[in-house]
């Protein structure tokens, strides 16, 4: 924060890297998974993943206790489920194989935007972008404000480099997002 007088200008010290959180990290598929599961929950998309997959797992149990049933409908009632079921880690593996090329990322969160850079591309985000941002374990993740939420930005905390920068980072994002 700078005070200016007629005379001069003083810093008060606070520096613009303070306000610049950096991570440095590969992407791996649990990060992926992080914001699918997120965006899965807030869209209720689960309810529906689980009561599909339920449906064929009932399928399949019928099939079993029938006496004139085919084991082609147990197999297929049996996929359905585990291919339902499995939407999540498919995306995340897909989302994975994507990005997995360009190797590290280098992100830095300020008071501006969200900057994500590789050594073949770098993409800068507006926090008006973001609707809000969830705290897990490992991961933060920014939701985006479309209605579908199609946009999922996970920061890895594992790319911080102390607990310090996980407080900061905190803290940036409940500067500019509300929690979701």
């Amino acid at each position: 924060m700078a005070v200016r007088s007629r005379f001069m200008v003083v810093d008060m010290g606070r520096d613009e890297r303070q306000d610049t959180v950096e991570l440095v990290y590969r992407p791996t598929r649990a990060d992926f998974l992080a914001g699918i599961r997120l965006r899965e929950r807030r869209r209720h998309l689960h309810l529906v993943r689980w009561g599909l997959t339920g449906l064929f797992a009932a399928g399949a149990l019928l099939v079993v206790t029938t006496p004139a049933s085919s084991a082609q409908s147990l197999v297929t009632a049996l996929f359905c489920a585990a291919l339902i079921w499995s939407i999540p880690y498919l995306q995340a593996h897909h989302a994975l194989r994507t990005v997995s090329w360009q190797g590290e990322y280098r992100t830095s969160v300020s008071e501006t935007s969200i900057a994500a850079e590789t050594a073949h591309a770098t993409l800068v985000q507006r926090w008006s972008v973001f609707r809000g941002y969830r705290e897990t374990r490992d991961h933060m993740v920014l939701l985006s404000r479309d209605p579908n939420i199609l946009l999922v930005e996970v920061l890895p905390k594992r790319g911080l480099r102390s607990p310090q920068d996980a407080e900061r980072l905190q803290a940036l994002l409940s500067r500019h997002l509300p929690r979701v």
